[in-house]
């Protein structure tokens, strides 16, 4: 009687058929891309807010006080110097709403166009981008000046009967606006300051007068023609003015146009953006 192999022995051979096919393992998970890039622009946010006021005492409390009391400060030099504001009774908040904005300006401009070239030695890491910096810097800017407008706006308003109204949404729209041209400035700058170290100096000299030409100081309704016409094609003028017709329930900025200033802002950002992703590469090795 021949003796029939025990298939589950230990000792039999598998017979091929019986063997499964091999399967194929997947590939490990990828990291997913949106949450590293959160991740990487929250720590580039704490980098840039313990570079700049880590080791001064208050820290990022102090950050947002200096400017708000240089606006104080401005705006009560402001105030000394003329009799009866343009706009209601209050000289601090006449000219706290245009210097609010117009500091908003400079520090968004300012902190978009310095991102790349101030991040060039994290920009060696590959989980860094240069759109990673410029997202960190413009929310960090953005954050920053939005506490300090309202510190300075509430402060004035509850030291002083200003007999102003707040309208959010004009406001907001006015912000928008602000917001919308600092960036598209800064976006430029940022391309033309590492292309041309002359524009630098060129665009200092050139912006040294925009406090007087923005509608900070003197409303553009009391300008006379020709400058008045000349004036409108400031995009600041629009942004200005409709944050104040936010405050003043009876001022009308008919002016203003949001669409013209989105348009500019449209065009000048994403030419300033094509750019800086097409060259910031080389213009970190100049």
């Amino acid at each position: 009687m021949t003796a029939t192999s025990d298939p589950s022995s230990p000792r039999s051979p598998i017979p091929e058929e019986l063997i499964p096919p091999p399967v194929a393992m997947a590939p490990p998970p990828s990291t997913n891309r949106r949450f590293a890039t959160w991740r990487t622009i929250s720590a580039l946010i704490l980098r840039e807010m313990s570079a700049t006021y880590g080791r001064s005492p208050g820290g990022y409390a102090w950050m947002i006080l200096e400017p708000a009391l240089g606006i104080i400060v401005l705006t009560a030099i402001f105030s000394a110097g003329f009799r009866t504001p343009a706009l209601g009774t209050n000289f601090a908040m006449f000219y706290a709403t245009g210097l609010v904005p117009f500091f908003m300006y400079g520090a968004i401009s300012n902190s978009v166009s310095g991102a790349v070239r101030s991040s060039r030695s994290l920009l060696a890491y590959p989980g860094v981008t240069f759109f990673d910096t410029l997202i960190a810097r413009f929310l960090l800017t953005v954050l920053t000046q939005a506490l300090v407008s309202y510190i300075v706006i509430s402060f004035i308003r509850t030291v002083y009967d200003t007999q102003t109204v707040v309208d959010f949404g004009t406001i907001m729209t006015g912000y928008g606006m602000l917001i919308a041209f600092s960036t598209a400035v800064g976006l430029m700058n940022g391309f033309l300051f590492m292309k041309y170290e002359l524009w630098g100096r060129v665009w200092s000299i050139l912006t040294r007068p925009l406090v007087f030409i923005s509608g900070v100081i003197f409303l553009y309704d009391s300008m006379p023609d020709p400058f008045r016409g000349w004036l409108w094609w400031n995009p600041l003028v629009h942004c200005i003015g409709t944050i104040r017709a936010g405050f003043y329930i009876h001022y009308d900025a008919l002016y203003a146009s949001p669409l013209y200033v989105f348009l500019v802002s449209a065009v000048v950002g994403v030419t300033g953006m094509l750019f800086l992703s097409r060259h910031y590469r080389e213009l970190m090795e100049l």
